[in-house]
């Protein structure tokens, strides 16, 4: 929560906004915190802890992810959630920003207890959500099962469908195409647009990638397409080094669970895989991975944000020192959140796109916002990061102003 609001403290500080902008942005629209209730499979009944964070509606219906993950708390979620609400904005996506889940490993849960926590939690946070309120979609934890599970909770006591109501659902369930691989394919466009800038060469440029879950592992599929060499991955338990191609690692990974003993690859931490000599380092794992003590080791000349939130204020500062190009999380893994909404309009006009479509309108509005991050941090010389959320903060001031305040 401090790096969210030390980082929107000097967007507003940058766009000279009045202190009522300040206590309007600084504060969540709405807070719910739910107990939810899981029978386990051997009739045992424990408690959990839920949340759904609605931090703006000013500019349209609040839009996050679910997360099912045990070190998620109120604090993270807020954070999260606002985070949401400057992304909307500055890819000018008709939304606010949401975030919420269970504090839970989801690890341990069987298939069934996950569809029971899942079903208990939607039911617990039904009188907020909706497909004109607030539209959840997957995150850390969840996938499209989940959203499945969500969507017929919804829609069972609507009394009809409403596929609109979540979003990255099945196909079959009124899901998008290209949704699945979506925040992936951006982060990878955001990275050849970051070698761009430093004037490297994609192909044959060098990359690491902190975490190989959905983002990290859709981010390596993409940019080894482009012929960009992917290095070094890792996961929770730790990283690899000398693998021949992201599918073979994979495939090690489903089958042990991990990606750390692989044959022919040598091991790495998930900190010494920060301090690697490559051209593009991704954080796609969780937050604050990049900070005082770890920044200052980092070689990699482009930074591009798969997570949310991995670099703290004194990593930043230490980077920007270096000259280190960082391509904000609100930019950079915004591919989701642009997928989702197509997803949203579709389900509203009951008409579908090809993958194709999905893919151009992605790439349009992607390549519009990191233009606009490009130009604005020359004209103002600021950082990618101050651009952004100067960007998207203004945005969301200038709707609120527009609006007034009632009564």
């Amino acid at each position: 929560m401090a790096t969210a609001l030390a980082q929107l403290r000097r967007a507003v500080d940058q766009l000279q906004l009045s202190d009522n902008d300040w206590n309007t942005l600084s504060t969540p629209r709405r807070i719910l915190e739910v107990a939810v209730p899981l029978r386990r499979d051997d009739g045992r009944v424990e408690m959990y802890k839920g949340y759904r964070v609605q931090y703006s509606t000013t500019r349209g219906p609040s839009k996050g992810g679910v997360r099912f993950h045990q070190d998620i708390d109120l604090d993270e979620t807020v954070a999260l959630a606002m985070l949401m609400t400057w992304k909307c904005a500055l890819t000018n996506l008709p939304y606010g920003g949401a975030k919420g889940g269970v504090a839970v490993d989801a690890h341990t849960l069987s298939l069934a207890e996950n569809e029971r926590l899942t079903r208990r939690y939607t039911s617990e946070i039904l009188p907020i959500i909706g497909p004109e309120r607030d539209i959840p979609a997957p995150d850390v934890g969840t996938d499209e099962r989940n959203m499945a599970w969500m969507m017929d909770t919804y829609s069972v006591n609507a009394g009809f469908s409403v596929p609109g109501v979540v979003t990255g659902k099945p196909i079959v369930l009124g899901g998008s195409l290209g949704r699945t691989t979506a925040t992936g394919d951006g982060v990878a466009i955001s990275t050849i647009e970051g070698l761009r800038v430093r004037g490297i060469n994609p192909q044959g440029a060098t990359v690491a990638i902190q975490g190989f879950g959905k983002v990290g592992y859709w981010t390596a599929i993409a940019l080894e397409k482009m012929g960009l060499k992917i290095v070094a991955v890792s996961d929770v338990k730790g990283g690899v080094t000398g693998f021949k191609s992201v599918a073979e690692i994979f495939e090690y990974s489903t089958k042990t669970g991990s990606v750390v003993g692989a044959p022919g690859t040598d091991t790495l931490t998930n900190e010494e895989i920060l301090h690697l000599d490559v051209d593009v380092l991704i954080p796609a794992a969780l937050a604050d991975s990049i900070t005082e003590k770890t920044a200052p080791g980092i070689k990699a000349r482009v930074i591009v944000e798969g997570a949310n939130a991995p670099t703290t204020p004194e990593g930043d500062a230490i980077l920007n020192d270096k000259g280190v190009l960082v391509v904000p999380d609100i930019l950079a893994n915004s591919g989701g959140v642009i997928v989702s909404y197509f997803e949203w309009v579709q389900d509203k006009q009951n008409f579908f796109w090809t993958a194709a479509e999905v893919r151009e309108n992605l790439n349009q509005i992607l390549m519009k916002a990191i233009h606009e991050v490009e130009e604005t941090s020359k004209s103002k010389n600021v950082t990618w990061r101050e651009a952004a959320h100067m960007l998207g903060v203004s945005r969301v001031a200038e709707a609120h102003r527009l609006r007034g305040l009632y009564p």
